[in-house]
């Protein structure tokens, strides 16, 4: 908790408002809309290598809280304060930090990946200053942030040559994906089976489970739209930059209006039960965004072909 004090007193009302907007860089919106901007209109390979390392570290992420249920820093000591602007979004059990891996994941994957120096170092500063927005804002400790930032390295690290070898064996990537799911199932199992002691707190168990449910979901869909990209679609990421923009914006538009408007239906459809509502929503958001949205790139291709002519 030094460090914590430290930086505490070391705030400003500048500093808050730019630690605030960083450490966003760090959550699922950020992960998601970078991987699909990548996965769509980059390389789908690279694609599948966020994707899967952001997949596993959530599995992990989720997996460690539970199992160690160790409180926010202002839950351990009552004295210390935290940037407000912070509270809403830091729910949940604190080790490990789910923002910190996100960030390391996401942008280090790049980095990992890319060939471009520039881009490299832009992506090794986001993720450091992500890392340390999480202390300065007061909601991780420095063992939260520095445990996340390892496992999602490793992630990185060990993933990555996986991958460029499972672009040439579709077998390696199958056995990937399956491993994801099967990952996946394990930790919803762990949440529903597991002898938790009387005292956890309900709502981080709730949380926990339905987490379980949408990784189940999440995971069977982009196994089956790798799958059906691979043998019916083919889907290609090239194209004119004013092609490329209409895929991004439409294409999340319609990604973010369809796993909202999905939600109450299939609540109702399976009878309030959330958990099961949420993986069957998970699954159709990501079957859409991995294969039913890139069916129309090679149409919308073609028009730009003829614009550009």
């Amino acid at each position: 908790m030094k460090l914590l004090y430290l930086l505490e007193s070391l705030r400003t009302p500048a500093g808050d408002w730019l630690m605030s907007g960083i450490t966003h860089l760090g959550g699922e919106t950020a992960f998601l809309a970078v991987a699909i901007f990548i996965f769509w209109c980059v390389d789908k390979h690279e694609g599948y290598y966020l994707l899967t390392v952001g997949f596993l570290g959530t599995v992990l992420n989720q997996f460690l809280k539970l199992l160690c249920r160790i409180p926010r820093p202002w839950v351990l000591d009552p004295d210390f304060t935290i940037v407000e602007s912070a509270r809403a979004e830091a729910t949940g059990y604190s080790f490990p930090s789910g923002h910190t891996q996100n960030a390391v994941g996401t942008f280090g994957g790049i980095a990992r990946a890319t060939k471009r120096h520039c881009l490299r170092w832009v992506c090794v500063v986001i993720f450091v200053l992500v890392s340390f927005s999480r202390m300065y804002l007061g909601v991780h400790t420095p063992l939260d942030v520095g445990v996340s930032f390892v496992i999602a390295a490793v992630l990185v690290f060990a993933i990555y040559p996986l991958m460029r070898r499972a672009d040439r064996y579709p077998r390696l990537m199958a056995g990937l994906l399956a491993s994801m799911v099967l990952l996946s199932a394990a930790y919803l199992t762990f949440t529903l089976v597991y002898p938790f002691p009387p005292d956890i707190d309900s709502a981080n168990l709730a949380s926990g489970v339905e987490n379980g449910w949408k990784l189940l979901g999440a995971t069977l869909g982009i196994t089956l739209a790798w799958w059906l990209d691979r043998q019916y679609v083919h889907f290609e990421t090239k194209a004119v930059w004013w092609v490329q923009a209409i895929k991004f914006i439409v294409g999340l538009a319609l990604v973010v209006a369809l796993k909202a408007g999905l939600k109450a239906p299939l609540i109702a459809l399976f009878s309030g039960s959330a958990g099961l509502a949420g993986a069957v929503r998970y699954f159709l958001v990501v079957l859409a965004a991995g294969v039913l949205w890139p069916m129309a790139f090679r149409p919308l291709s073609r028009l730009g072909q003829r614009g550009e002519g």
